[in-house]
């Protein structure tokens, strides 16, 4: 899955055209993702990301069906183009979300049963010089693009089960929305809203066959994972304070 406000550049990875292509595995720089206040993870990550992150549901369009669809996010900061995950060139959490971690590279999908690999041209890392190379001399990927293009296929597999577990919460109206508020030493107050939890009321009061349902499809344990997830709210609130405590007075 290509996202716009990561891959800028994206371009189909050709065994001919790119066939010295090189990916630097050591280059490092986070300064795209200083701006990026929440970003996409799939239902097969809850476990982990609900350790470091708030993750919630958006809005995601609507399905060929016309009906309208929810994605997960993980919040990474409380204002808009805000990310208080990261400080400096590092992540201040230890989850990374899948998308990211396999960043340049993304896979898109040019029928229903073909992807192909793609890489953001603009990325620092990818050059003639330096790094492992992607494919032999003879054209063939190497076991570096291989297991690269294995793990974006196998994401894409989650992407579509996180769209299924969406509509199974729109179908049973277990979603409602919300807002995240919170008041800082200094006074100033902060508000997150545009965003959906599991309605708790419905959720206890669905059929002993419905839960049952929701436990074996795994989608309870997704579920469970959310609601855990929602105390990060108060470490964002806390790394925002000392954000402000930290910036300077401005002289009167």
């Amino acid at each position: 899955m290509i996202n716009e406000r990561l891959h800028k550049t994206p371009v189909a990875l050709d065994r001919v055209k790119h066939r010295t292509l090189k990916l630097d595995r050591t280059a490092h720089d986070l300064s795209r993702l200083a701006n990026l206040n929440a970003f996409f993870v799939s239902v097969g990550e809850f476990a982990e990301a609900c350790k470091d992150y708030p993750v919630v549901w958006v809005t995601a369009g609507q399905g060929a069906d016309g009906k309208a669809q929810v994605a997960p996010l993980a919040i990474f900061g409380l204002k808009p183009e805000q990310n208080l995950c990261i400080e400096g060139n590092n992540w201040r959490v230890r989850y990374v979300p899948a998308m990211l971690r396999y960043y340049p590279f993304a896979i898109a999908r040019t029928s229903p049963t073909e992807m192909v690999l793609c890489f953001d041209e603009s990325w620092r890392g990818l050059g003639h010089e330096v790094g492992d190379d992607l494919f032999k001399a003879d054209g063939e990927p190497t076991q570096l693009t291989l297991d690269i293009n294995k793990q974006l296929q196998d994401l894409e597999v989650d992407v579509e089960r996180t769209r299924l577990v969406g509509e199974k919460l729109m179908s049973l109206s277990l979603l409602r929305e919300m807002r995240f508020d919170a008041t800082l030493p200094s006074g100033s107050k902060l508000q997150l809203d545009g965003f959906f939890t599991i309605d708790e009321e419905k959720l206890g009061k669905l059929s002993d066959g419905e839960l049952v349902d929701l436990a074996r499809g795994g989608v309870l344990g997704i579920i469970h994972a959310h609601q855990i997830s929602l105390s990060n709210m108060t470490r964002l609130a806390e790394w925002e304070a000392q954000r402000v405590a930290a910036q300077p007075a401005v002289a009167g």
